[in-house]
């Protein structure tokens, strides 16, 4: 048995681990995992909220983790997030760029909805008009 074993999963609910909060109250609130309750709970924490017990059902784990005791009182949380600039490091993730695009979208006026629409609709018009002249030399070959 010389073959290597490679875990499957890279995401660990483990204290420190950076989660976001897919459902209630806090949807789409960054958290970070302070102590786990039980197989289905765990009690998260944020610089700008309370701490509570969730349930791992409404966490997404991430892959950003901080390096914090267990029950870390809520100025070492602060102070560890902001060594590790981890909110910052989530918002530069394709994941929080993500989040940012849906919503810049759904804040969006009618008018700036119109007018995406409109560069859409003259871009796709520029390309479809280098496109067809590109098709055309390639049938005169």
């Amino acid at each position: 048995l010389d073959q290597v074993v490679k875990m499957p999963f890279k995401r660990y609910v483990e204290i420190g681990r950076l989660a976001l909060v897919n459902y209630g109250e806090d949807y789409g609130k960054l958290v970070v995992i302070s102590d786990i309750v039980d197989q289905t709970r765990a009690l998260v924490d944020a610089p700008d909220m309370t701490r509570k017990i969730e349930s791992f059902r409404r966490l997404t784990i991430t892959d950003l983790k901080v390096d914090i005791p267990r029950l870390a009182s809520k100025k070492v949380l602060t102070a560890k997030l902001a060594e590790a600039d981890t909110f910052n490091k989530f918002a530069k993730s394709s994941w929080g760029r993500k989040l940012a695009r849906q919503e810049a979208k759904s804040n969006m006026s009618d008018f700036d909805r119109f007018k995406a629409t409109a560069a859409k609709v003259k871009k796709a018009r520029s390309v479809r008009k280098v496109f067809n002249q590109l098709k055309k030399a390639a049938a005169k070959k």
